[in-house]
């Protein structure tokens, strides 16, 4: 993948807009945009709640099974009450 392209600009009613080369293409469907001098800096937003973190997430394959963690923990000294 090369780290410089050329793109076509094109207006977009009043807006001005330019095409994304596939490799470019950000992920989700919005970004942010700035501007420092000449350079136009855009960055995708970053997922603002656990539900859309999980939502990027890809699924575990049929009959993925998770390891049984309790078999390698310690046994607890006082049972669990919710209390201390």
């Amino acid at each position: 993948m090369t780290n410089v392209r050329q793109v076509r600009l094109f207006r977009n009613g009043r807006n001005q807009a330019l095409r994304i080369p596939k490799d470019f293409e950000l992920p989700g469907s919005s970004a942010t945009v700035r501007k420092i001098g000449t350079r136009l800096i855009i960055e995708p937003l970053q997922p603002s709640s656990l539900l859309e973190v999980l939502a990027t997430l890809m699924p575990l394959p049929p009959g993925h099974d998770f390891p049984n963690v309790d078999e390698t923990l310690l046994p607890l000294d006082e049972p669990l009450t919710g209390r201390r």
